[in-house]
């Protein structure tokens, strides 16, 4: 038996109504279900396979590209001339970075320490480690500056120490030597007499303490309970602040580890993180959105001010004593040697800084750093984070070793650490915690035009069959009408 149009229209009615009813429900209910998808997935949780690995082990890609600043006018230098720097690199190095000694507490809070391993990539390096390069030598211009202040005799006292080990104001290694350790008389000396003066008792070199360590014990919350306050540190070495800075606020311990942060961030939201290795908290500012390797990213940046002076940025006044913006003075927590942090190449830096050396051309592409960061998640997807080393170098009376340096900021390396999710990691983020999501939310869209849909042409099989019965009715009268008349019209 044929189903007739008004019973079609009713069946599709009410399908209709169901489909809207259901896409109605999920406008609701969806995004609830979708952000405690994204709660349970980056809490600090063993049982959360994904997150919990990229937080435990970091199984991504994630390298150090190191660039010196080979000094080509020693001479010149110590007879007052500007220094004339050549950039060398990158020599490359693969990080491997992970977690141990986790333990997990009754406050929602772990503890870890994070260890760091360095491994030449010379494939992707512009030469190897037994390339030579000059650059200032910390040992001589850095404690020639600290011992500035005191008695002369002492001062002559160093400069014939330096003259016994044979030291010079300049130091000509390979790199793998400046960058790891090398054998020093001279070392062995200070470690000998002025304990503690230098960071370690062994080797000498710029990253010697970096390889093979860690960044200290951090306690964060793992986000159960609140998830605002996932990743951030509660205290790190035990300590809810530093004492190395002059301010209170200069000295607290803000944000997160600096590898990921709360989910459900806006464009109004900024990424504070404490670095161990610059010895203060940083925060980072919001620039654009962008897509990366097809997932929707906004990027952060460091704002101007980071390493303003206290003049041009007063809440920068407890990181003084300072000089020109765009150097922060590490001084105290780097056994008072005077060593600056700042962008490569005195990018955003006070111009006159520029002024004081040949061979800088700083740029945002070459020298910015900047962390692309999944809002929904918190979890970067790409991150370049670029500083470089600098040494204050002057003459110093009685010590001849000095020369006739000028008073000037200088350059020594520039370095970037920079990691990216890829491979499977990237796949199995973007399935469960982009593409599912996005799908959810889809669905509700499609419901509700389904379900209109389905209204719609029921709507129009009932007023198509309402029309149908109207002619068929009209038909049938008028057959009538003609039956009649030939009825009255017959003679017999």
């Amino acid at each position: 038996m044929a189903v007739s149009k008004a019973t079609v229209a009713i069946v599709l009615m009410v399908l209709g109504g169901l489909a809207v009813l259901f896409g109605t429900v999920l406008v609701f209910v969806g995004p609830i279900i979708i952000d405690d998808q994204i709660v349970k997935n980056v809490e600090i949780n063993p049982k959360n396979d994904l997150s919990y690995t990229m937080w435990k082990d970091i199984p991504v890609p994630f390298f150090m590209s190191v660039y010196f600043f080979h000094v080509l006018n020693p001479v010149e230098i110590l007879k007052g001339e500007k220094p004339m720097l050549q950039q060398r690199g990158p020599y490359v190095y693969r990080e491997q970075r992970w977690k141990d000694n986790i333990t997990f507490h009754d406050n929602n809070t772990v503890s870890y320490r994070e260890y760091r391993q360095y491994f030449f990539e010379e494939s992707m390096s512009v030469g190897d480690e037994s390339d030579v390069v000059t650059i200032p030598n910390m040992l001589v211009l850095g404690a020639s500056v600290m011992m500035e202040n005191m008695p002369y005799p002492f001062r002559l006292l160093l400069s014939t120490t330096f003259k016994s080990f044979n030291e010079g104001a300049f130091l000509t290694k390979p790199v793998g030597e400046l960058m790891w350790g090398y054998d020093s008389k001279l070392v062995d000396f200070l470690n000998k007499y002025l304990p503690g003066m230098l960071p370690s008792s062994g080797k000498f070199g710029l990253f010697a303490e970096f390889n093979n360590s860690n960044t200290g014990q951090f306690t964060v919350f793992t986000g159960q309970g609140d998830i605002r306050n996932v990743h951030k540190v509660d205290s790190w070495n035990g300590l809810k602040s530093v004492n190395y800075w002059r301010t209170e606020q200069c000295n607290m311990i803000n944000g997160t580890a600096g590898q990921m942060w709360p989910p459900f961030m806006t464009t109004e939201s900024t990424l504070p993180f404490y670095s161990p290795d610059a010895c203060r908290s940083m925060e980072l500012v919001y620039q654009r959105p962008l897509v990366s390797r097809g997932i929707p990213v906004f990027r952060y940046v460091a704002p101007k001010t980071l390493f303003a002076n206290g003049s041009d940025y007063p809440p920068n006044e407890g990181f003084c004593p300072c000089r020109q913006s765009g150097l922060l003075n590490v001084s105290t927590c780097r056994h008072h040697s005077p060593v600056f942090i700042s962008h490569p190449h005195f990018y955003n830096a006070d111009p006159d800084l520029l002024n004081t050396i040949y061979g800088l051309n700083p740029n945002e592409d070459d020298h910015g750093l900047f962390i692309d960061i999944h809002p929904e998640t918190g979890v970067p997807m790409n991150v370049s984070i670029r500083l470089q080393l600098n040494l204050l170098t002057k003459s110093v009376s009685g010590i001849s070793e000095t020369g006739k340096i000028q008073e000037v900021v200088m350059p020594m390396i520039w370095f970037g650490e920079s990691g990216y999710i890829d491979g499977p990691v990237l796949d199995t983020f973007r399935t469960n915690l982009v593409v599912l999501p996005m799908v959810m939310e889809y669905m509700q869209y499609i419901f509700i035009s389904l379900g209109l849909a389905l209204i719609l042409t029921a709507a129009v099989l009932y007023l198509n069959e309402k029309e149908n019965v109207k002619d068929t009715k009209h038909e049938s009268s008028a057959n009538e009408q003609q039956a009649e008349k030939c009825v009255m019209s017959d003679p017999g």
